[in-house]
This record gives structure tokens, C-alpha cells and sequence, in this order.
């Protein structure tokens, strides 16, 4: 199922015996599988080049939202290597047994994820670029969420869309009256949280005992409702979420608006990454922002 190269790599580095490997659904970009071992079983990435360099990005994520030390399961990391000339790259991480939603898992995600939230730090960013699928996230730091949020978010999505051919002219207008704007539009300094960054449905999982789990994170220190605006904008979460984070810690006004603004750096996103059908979605959140 894996190269033998790999097998021997972990075994020698995790000081396993791997009995088998059956491969997981769910990732889109890497090769997933759970590995049984003699101790116990573990979850394994792998790939080439292109894929294992979102690892160590996707490893101190996982890391910077366990040290947050909410009530929300986040998977612990092994170990993680690069490609070499004769095996993948790889990202090792505790296996979490999946089961049924419990009773109260919505209000408990969302206390969860506002004590999550909790945990901040003096300014926005992360120590290293990271990756959002398989775009490149800058995450220089800086003093002022405005500022970050378009050098940082807004402006190299834009840039690559450009490049791609996939920007319209016609969205030049609205997008420098957004840029105009932002700072009244963006509270200047709020509370640089832990964030996960890519925080949609596809991105939690329900623990063995129904308990809520973050998953593939795009972590950096940012605005909150950043992270609230994206469970919106595939679907969403049940209500029962939003009512118990907002009576864990209350929006301010206008959050609607800001978070079409941060909805509109994973629609760039996806626009650069799957192509023109989030045209129309680009379109339309640049006229509603401005």
C-alpha cells in the first residue's frame, strides 16, 4: 500500500512494527491512509514534493491549536520529513476513532471553538507561511488586522487570479473601493485569535465519544470572525453552533458585512484553485461589500 521506503522510514523513526495500511477517504490532495502498528494505529500522509510541502505548515497549525488548549479534539503530530530520492514526503499524526454526533455536539463546537478564540497573540500572522489547500499563505506579522488582511489575504489571491487569467476587469473598480475601505470597514486592532483558517465542514470530524474534532487547518493569529465567516459560506453549521459561540463570546455589529469581506479571500481562493465557476460569487461579494 506504501512504498516500502516509507515503511521503513517509519518504522525506524516512530519505533513501530507496521502490520497494515489501508487507505481513508476525505483528502483531496495527499495520500491518506491509517496504519496499524504494534503500539497504536496512526494517520499517514504522504507525497511528493507539491503535496509534502504543505506538511510542516499544516503540522505547526495542528500544533498552535492544541497549545490553545480548548475543549475541541485536535489530532497530535508524530512526525513529519520531506521528500527524499527514494520515498514521499509524509505528515504523522494521532489517529482519532470517528463516531456519532452526541446530544449537544453543535453548542459544544461552538463553546468550543470561542474558548478556542480565546487564545491570542500580539499580533496577526503565524512564524511561518502555510498553505490554504494548495494555494501559498503569506503570514508575515503585523499591527493592524486592515493592513494584514489585504497584503497578507486579499492582495496575492488577487495576484494569482491575475496571472491565471481568471481576474475580470470589471471587478477593478469595487475591489479599489474595498481596498479604500477596509479600515473602516475592519476593526483596526481586535483580538489576534488562533484561528483555524479553513474552518468549513469538511474540515471537523465527530470523536468516538460525539465530541467535535479540527482537522487540515490553515492556522494564523487573526479576527475571529474570520474563522466564523468561512463555516458560512459552504452550507454552514447548524444554528445551535452560531447561538452557543455567540453566548460565549458576542459579535459586534456589522459583522455580516465583514464577513462577506473575509469570505471573499476563499472564494479568490477557490476561483485560483477549481477556475471560473466562482466567478459569478467574486463578482457578487465585491459589489455587496462595497
Amino acid at each position: 500500500m506504501i512504498p516500502d521506503s516509507l515503511r521503513e522510514t517509519l518504522e525506524t523513526h516512530l519505533d513501530v512494527t507496521i502490520d497494515s495500511v489501508a487507505a481513508v477517504g476525505g483528502g483531496c490532495i495527499a495520500n491518506a491512509c491509517r496504519v496499524e502498528t504494534d503500539g497504536a494505529p496512526f494517520f499517514l500522509k504522504y507525497g511528493d514534493e507539491e503535496v509534502a510541502r504543505t506538511f510542516p505548515g499544516e503540522a505547526a497549525g495542528l500544533e498552535a491549536l492544541a497549545a490553545a488548549d480548548s475543549p475541541l479534539t485536535v489530532p497530535s503530530i508524530r512526525e513529519t520529513a520531506p521528500p527524499t530520492d527514494d520515498r514521499p514526503g509524509f505528515l504523522v499524526m494521532e489517529w482519532i476513532n470517528s463516531g456519532r454526533r452526541g446530544r449537544r455536539f453543535w453548542e459544544r463546537f461552538g463553546e468550543g471553538l470561542a474558548a478556542l478564540h480565546r487564545h491570542a497573540a500580539e499580533a496577526y500572522g503565524f512564524d511561518d507561511d502555510n498553505f490554504i489547500g494548495q494555494s501559498p499563505q503569506p503570514n508575515e506579522w503585523m499591527d493592524e488586522w486592515p493592513a494584514f488582511f489585504r497584503s497578507q489575504r486579499l492582495e496575492p489571491q488577487v495576484q494569482m487570479a491575475r496571472e491565471r487569467g481568471r481576474w475580470q476587469s470589471s471587478w477593478n473598480r469595487p475591489l479599489e473601493t474595498l481596498y479604500r475601505r477596509l479600515p473602516e470597514l475592519l476593526p483596526e486592532t481586535p483580538d489576534a485569535s488562533v484561528l483555524h483558517g479553513d474552518l468549513w465542514k469538511g474540515n471537523f470530524m465527530v470523536t468516538a465519544v460525539g465530541e467535535p474534532a479540527i482537522i487540515d487547518p490553515a492556522t494564523y493569529y487573526g479576527h475571529r470572525e474570520a474563522d466564523l465567516a468561512m463555516t458560512e459560506l459552504f452550507g454552514g453549521f447548524q444554528d445551535r453552533f452560531y447561538d452557543a459561540y455567540r453566548s460565549a463570546w458576542a459579535l459586534d455589529p456589522g459583522y455580516e458585512t465583514r464577513r462577506d469581506i473575509y469570505n471573499l479571500y476563499h472564494l479568490l481562493n477557490h476561483l485560483n484553485l477549481f477556475g471560473a465557476g466562482y466567478a459569478n460569487s467574486v463578482q457578487r461579494t465585491l459589489n455587496a461589500v462595497v
